[in-house]
């Protein structure tokens, strides 16, 4: 019998009533083993309502009430990582490894939340004028939205409702429908932490669902991660509905590599990179830029690597790469690797056509390198978000930099160089959020927040880090006189000297 994933509402699980369902494979078997209940309008409104309601009383409670019930969520994620791990693996594919890998950055930022009262001190000047006081504090938003992707269904989400529970909002989540069950997981968890009914709700759908949270009174802020054009449009919807909003959008994720770099480091880095999470994530290295003489033999290092990478079920502890998330993004992956030799590109490694022996049906796709892509090459133009690494060759540091800048995306990059100076000049110069020097997945800590420039981020505010706790309360300065003890009424004796 097929597992039902339904909605979170008000502190329980809500059966979906819309009657439509849609489905969820194991990327490894192509077996469809869930259904995901679709929400309707009326069931948004539901969970928008409970969550509005629980911010009555969540907005008063005390720093320290929220932050024990986010410790205690804490160590039951702690408990129950191998768990969310598996389901992240069931339904996502990607390998054990890379799933708890997922768990343990998701933790990083429920650690932010938990010292959350650091964050949300405010600001006092005394004496600004003779006897006047000038505070600055901050105060949550009310009912805010957040809408997840499929590449990371536990660490995304964690990147926005710690924060904005933690600093006294109701949320409710959207997350894709692709891999739904680890929501209602966390969702179990946070109840079994303390969190009262309705803090933290789940829907689950598609366009209907989205599009209702955008336009919703009471939802007051919406934050995404997924694709440029989904995150362009969430950010107009929203904005034109007032509402505050922060879009991670694609990347198109360069490493420059120049001459004097440790070859077998890049090329280690650019595997693990580019092929680790089957390139599935929006911090993956895609483009490869070799200064100078070098590309010959940084391409021999990269394949010879990357030919040793095992592909298998993500259940397999010897799997290195698991499968994509559905045959339809594997086809769409591998036109992109059977169209490039057209396009101008020498193609060193094809993986296209590949299968594992007893799962036939996956949606499986091997290892690809593209070397000498030209700029106009789809494969180099599009964020395909596979397993593909493309090699771009450039005469000098100058050509690289141009060359990088031009790319509308400007989510994360790289440079891999023994050189301090030209390593400061890069961090200085390129057109990116996120940079890594000697380090391919530049990814913050939580205590630092985390976006992209261009067509990478749409709205004024990263995830996460500092730019969170801004993101989920909104500034209030408080001009205070109070008269002097001393002038109290006549008949009104506070034990203090009359000024008169």
């Amino acid at each position: 019998m097929t597992k039902t994933v339904n909605h979170w509402i008000g502190g329980k699980t809500a059966e979906g009533a819309s009657g439509t369902y849609g489905p969820v494979t194991d990327p490894a078997t192509g077996e469809v083993t869930t259904q995901v209940a679709f929400a309707t309008t009326e069931e948004v409104d539901a969970a928008v309502a409970a969550a509005k309601d629980a911010f009555t009383t969540w907005r008063h409670s005390s720093l320290a009430q929220r932050t024990t019930i986010l410790f205690k969520f804490r160590a039951l994620l702690d408990e129950h990582r191998d768990e969310i791990a598996a389901l992240i693996t069931a339904e996502h594919g990607k390998v054990h490894s890379d799933a708890l890998g997922e768990v343990a950055r998701g933790l990083e930022i429920v650690d932010l939340a938990c010292g959350i009262t650091v964050q949300l001190k405010g600001e006092l000047s005394t004496q600004v004028a003779t006897g006047v006081d000038v505070s600055s504090i901050r105060q949550p938003l009310g009912v805010v939205a957040g809408i997840t992707p499929f590449n990371f269904p536990a660490m995304v989400p964690m990147w926005m409702f710690p924060i904005a529970v933690a600093c006294g909002n109701t949320f409710v989540l959207k997350p894709s429908e692709k891999d739904p069950s680890v929501s209602l997981k966390i969702a179990e968890l946070l109840a079994e932490a303390g969190l009262p009914d309705g803090v933290f709700n789940v829907v689950h759908g598609d366009k209907v669902a989205v599009d209702r949270l955008l336009e919703h009174p009471d939802v007051q802020a919406v934050s995404f991660v997924g694709s440029t054009p989904i995150a362009r449009y969430i950010h107009t919807t929203a904005s034109a509905h007032g509402k505050r909003v922060q879009a991670l959008g694609g990347a198109k994720n360069h490493m420059l590599v120049l001459p004097d770099a440790d070859l077998d480091a890049a090329a280690d880095a650019a595997v693990s990179a580019a092929y680790g999470s089957a390139g599935e994530r929006c911090m993956a290295i895609s483009a490869v830029v070799a200064v100078g003489s070098i590309g010959d033999e940084l391409v021999d290092k990269i394949r010879e690597r990357a030919e040793k990478i095992k592909i298998g079920p993500g259940t397999d502890p010897t799997s290195e790469m698991g499968p994509l998330i559905t045959a339809a993004h594997r086809d769409k992956v591998a036109s992109y690797v059977s169209g490039a030799a057209a396009e101008g590109a020498e193609v060193v490694l094809d993986g296209t056509g590949y299968t594992v022996e007893g799962y036939e049906d996956g949606h499986w796709i091997g290892i690809s390198l593209l070397d000498k892509v030209p700029t106009t090459a789809k494969a180099y133009q599009d964020e395909i978000f596979g397993p593909v690494l493309t090699v771009l060759r450039v005469d000098t540091y100058d050509d690289g930099i141009a060359l990088i800048n031009a790319s509308p995306f400007g989510n994360g990059t790289a440079i891999f160089t023994r050189d301090g100076g030209a390593a400061r000049r890069f961090q200085l110069e390129v057109e990116a959020g996120m940079v890594g020097v000697n380090v391919p997945i530049p990814v913050p800590v939580g205590y630092h927040s985390f976006g992209g420039w261009k067509d990478s981020l749409f709205g004024d505010h990263h995830i996460y880090g500092n730019d969170g706790t801004h993101f989920y309360t909104r500034g209030k300065v408080v001009t205070t006189r109070w008269p002097d003890p001393a002038d109290a009424p006549a008949g009104v004796d506070l034990g203090f000297p009359r000024n008169h």
